[in-house]
């Protein structure tokens, strides 16, 4: 005795979700450690939340910054905010 084969189009299936694109695409932000607040770096640690760094980039952080060239961007912004900026001073940013 044999199993019916079930009808075509009227099996099971795998649904799959497409992944939200976070990253803007460009490719030069890929390049690149970004300035992040510290609190939010702990956070996406934690939980998987994205991040924004100074220059604009929305991530997931994932890889070891120390193994990139700073964001020129981000360096430059971060420099501009000075002592008084944000009330942060040079320590009040993170690299990630």
């Amino acid at each position: 005795m044999s199993t019916p084969e079930p009808e075509r189009g009227t099996g099971t299936g795998t649904l799959v979700e497409p992944t939200p694109q976070v990253s803007h695409g460009d490719g030069d932000h890929e390049r690149f450690a970004h300035y992040v607040q510290k609190d939010k770096i702990m956070a996406s640690a934690l939980d998987g939340t994205p991040v924004v760094a100074l220059c604009g980039k929305v991530w997931v952080p994932g890889r070891d910054p120390k193994k990139y060239p700073v964001c020129p961007m981000c360096k430059e912004i971060y420099e501009s905010m000075g002592a008084g900026g944000d009330g942060k001073g040079k320590d009040g940013g993170g690299k990630k």
